[in-house]
């Protein structure tokens, strides 16, 4: 009999620590989760639900909740002339940056990844920009396109305002982007381009394909996942840029680089309208995930995975 309590017991201890080891196993995952969660519901989740309950709801000076009026905020700023022409110009920044962004920092990718002498120096120069920030490079190129001291007009001979200007300040603002998103483009991409097996060159070249031949049916294809990457990166940074349009314009002259992170700042802290400042957040991001949604759902046709 007191073989069999013992065997019994040896059992159950057995059994309680195979449980434990089980629970474990289980909670072991959640436990390495649990730093990056936290951070996440306390940077990321619990603004984004504390921003859409205020856009339901209208707040005083100081951002405190006062009363839910449900969609009301939608409506209003959907039809308010301002923010359309927010939507508008945030569009067109968009497509003005990210294009520019992407053919630029593949042909200076594509330059500096020929093996020619005296070129090594070139990826240290298309790489400094990523060195520079907003702010800086937002003060450096206001100097350079000053209007009556800058650089560019003493260069161009001209007396152009271009951030006083309407026509010319948007296409200043993206500019100065263009130039900052350079350098990431730029590194991406050239490595993106080391990655290319040379055999595959090299076998292209017996046969007598020109190089151009080799750029859009070798290279293109083997970077495309590269080249995506880059293209969603840019257009959700192009989405929420702010210190270039913030410091060189201040979203004037005439509204005319008043970007939708610009119209959501002012309408914010200047005009204390936290409410629909909230909405059009919420707006902002609904923007950005049908953007990123569309880029997700076409990728396969234009990516190549080898």
């Amino acid at each position: 009999m007191d073989e069999i309590i013992l065997a019994k017991q040896k059992i159950t201890k057995l059994q309680l620590k195979k449980s434990k080891t089980n629970l474990k196993t289980k909670l072991e995952p959640y436990i390495f989760l649990f730093p990056s969660l936290l951070l996440f519901s306390l940077f990321v989740y619990y603004p984004f639900f504390k921003t859409l309950y205020m856009s339901l709801g209208l707040t005083n000076a100081h951002g405190n909740f006062q009363e839910f009026i449900g969609l009301q905020n939608y409506v209003e700023i959907l039809t308010s002339p301002d923010f359309i022409n927010s939507l508008i110009v945030t569009m067109k920044f968009v497509v003005f940056t990210t294009i520019p962004s992407i053919v630029i920092g593949l042909l200076l990718a594509l330059l500096a990844n020929n093996k020619v002498k005296g070129l090594s120096i070139s990826k240290v120069m298309f790489a400094v920009p990523i060195a520079v920030s907003s702010a800086s490079a937002s003060i450096i190129w206001g100097m350079i396109f000053h209007p009556s001291i800058g650089m560019l007009n003493t260069i161009l001979k001209t007396n152009i305002g271009w951030l006083l200007d309407p026509q010319w300040a948007l296409l200043s603002v993206s500019f100065v982007t263009i130039w900052m998103n350079l350098g990431v483009n730029f590194i991406f991409i050239f490595a993106g381009l080391k990655n290319i097996p040379e055999e595959i060159l090299e076998s292209s070249s017996i046969d007598g394909a020109s190089y151009f031949k080799k750029l859009f049916s070798i290279i293109i294809p083997m970077i495309s996942p590269t080249l995506f990457f880059m293209v969603f990166m840019d257009i959700m940074n192009a989405f929420q840029s702010f210190g270039q349009v913030n410091i060189l314009t201040n979203g004037g002259p005439g509204n005319s680089t008043n970007v939708l992170v610009f119209s959501i700042y002012r309408e914010a802290f200047f005009n204390g309208r936290f409410d629909t400042a909230s909405a059009q957040s919420i707006i902002l991001f609904i923007v950005m995930f049908i953007m990123a949604m569309f880029q997700f759902r076409y990728e396969k046709k234009g990516v190549h995975y080898s």
